[in-house]
């Protein structure tokens, strides 16, 4: 071990010795763990502090370092917890689709299944100067208002254009949060709720979460089809339609201008709602981003999800959901019996970013390191993966959907991947029913640079490689 070590996995070195150990049983000193594993002070200091907050030492100021009591002992009855079986009746949550259904990835393993930027694309040093500010406010621990802090809420609105005012916005704790509240409010349990195929997968996570059931409306390179749309909801009686006009997750289309209006007006014809999930507004690639369903929207028949956690960090959890009329009296509500409101610093916070110069440079500068992203990742899957086919090369967005050669199941390659060090998304996660074809999406902003982009798409051919007998 060297200096440059972190406490974690010293904590673990010390998991290990404590099992040789028995309770009672004194730890090197601190001098002694910094000379036996050569680390400094303070990385010695983090991993004794992260196992008594484990409750796995005990410290003594003065005396040193104690393996603790063991709570519980190898021969002690477990548990009866089945009797929660019959309490709980069938209202399970699937979250399969909300996690990586192979786990975390083991250490080295290159991330290209992420919805997030890497760290060096992140603001860190505004949002850390924005929170530090944030929290020195003589009312940053007060109770914030239900419906968001104002000022935040009359960014959202500014962002959002149109006639869209500050009390059409409701401050949420990121996008999830807001499609949550979204589906809870509009449709009841057992409703059918249209959504694009393919589409987000916590977003059908967060449908069927609320008791809804998702009926898949096809898209193509132009977005989702107005035509099919209509047959959708005469056929369903469905009075919701979940979508992402804009770098749509995971293909990357743009609903075109002639169908956004289409769309509003097949929904309006129907008596639905459109939830428009705005994920993408701030991860444009340099060219001009389209409006918003909800700013050209007068009838309020759109509901529109936007979120700071993509373009900036995954902590960042604000959000907003914008609305006119009953439905938003209906999401006021739901979201109160929630959670009250969101912590106020976060979103003084998220609002002292917005207002910044820097956040127009920072979301600029994000635009570009995309789009270079981008570029580099198609080619070498043109490269590396000849056999596969990138259905097209997105102006936003953070990921590649890539249609794999016949024969190959997304699943098993995807498993392969992560044998070979690199972790992609498996297309049928994606879809609401059967898939018509195996894809993989495949994300370009969490690797550290474009050289590891590269080594993660070699890894990924060898995968495929790796598997051609066996799929032939």
């Amino acid at each position: 071990m060297n200096d440059s070590s972190t406490s974690g996995e010293l904590a673990d070195r010390l998991r290990t010795l404590l099992s040789r150990l028995s309770p009672g049983d004194r730890l090197p000193s601190s001098r002694e763990l910094i000379k036996e594993y050569r680390v400094g002070p303070a990385t010695v200091a983090r991993a004794i502090a992260a196992l008594a907050a484990e409750g796995a030492v005990v410290t003594r100021p003065g005396s040193g370092t104690y393996v603790a009591q063991r709570t519980r002992h190898h021969d002690e009855a477990a548990a009866d917890t089945d009797w929660q079986t019959v309490a709980l009746t069938d209202r399970a949550v699937d979250t399969h689709l909300m996690a990586e259904p192979l786990g975390p990835p083991p250490a080295g393993t290159i991330t290209m299944d992420s919805g997030y930027v890497h760290r060096s694309l992140q603001p860190t040093r505004a949002l850390s100067a924005a929170l530090a500010r944030a929290a020195r406010r003589p009312d940053a621990w007060d109770r914030a208002p239900a419906g968001g802090v104002m000022a935040l809420r009359t960014v959202f609105a500014r962002i959002v254009g149109g006639s869209v005012a500050p009390e059409d916005v409701l401050v949420t704790a990121g996008g999830q949060s807001a499609l949550s509240i979204a589906f809870r409010a509009i449709a009841g349990p057992g409703s059918p709720v249209l959504v694009e195929s393919p589409t987000y997968p916590r977003a059908l996570a967060a449908v069927r979460a609320a008791g809804l059931r998702p009926v898949p409306v096809p898209l193509d390179a132009d977005g989702l089809r107005p035509d099919m749309l209509a047959d959708a909801f005469a056929m369903t009686g469905a009075r919701l339609l979940y979508c992402q006009p804009t770098y749509q997750n995971p293909t990357g289309t743009v609903l075109t201008v002639e169908r956004r209006r289409q769309i509003l007006d097949v929904a309006r014809a129907s008596g639905a709602f459109v939830v428009e999930d705005d994920f993408a507004r701030h991860l444009g690639h340099g060219g001009p981003v389209p409006r918003p369903l909800v700013a050209d929207d007068r009838d309020g028949a759109v509901v529109h999800v936007t979120s700071l956690t993509k373009p900036a960090a995954p902590s960042l959890r604000i959000g907003a959901l914008v609305a006119r009329g009953p439905v938003m009296e209906r999401m006021r509500a739901v979201r109160l019996v929630d959670d009250f409101f969101v912590t106020r610093p976060l979103q003084e916070a998220a609002l002292e970013v917005l207002s910044s110069p820097s956040w127009d440079r920072h979301v600029r500068s994000l635009g570009t390191a995309l789009r270079e992203r981008c570029a580099v990742l198609a080619a070498a899957l043109t490269q590396e993966l000849p056999g596969a086919t990138v259905t097209g090369l997105p102006t936003g967005g953070l990921h590649l959907w890539l249609r794999l050669p016949p024969g190959v199941d997304d699943t098993v390659l995807t498993a392969a991947a992560r044998q070979r060090g690199v972790a992609v998304s498996a297309g049928s996660r994606y879809f609401a029913t059967e898939p018509p074809a195996a894809h993989l999406r495949i994300g370009f902003a969490a690797t550290a640079d474009h050289t590891e982009l590269t080594e993660g798409v070699r890894r990924l051919g060898a995968a495929l490689t790796d598997l051609a007998p066996k799929q032939g």
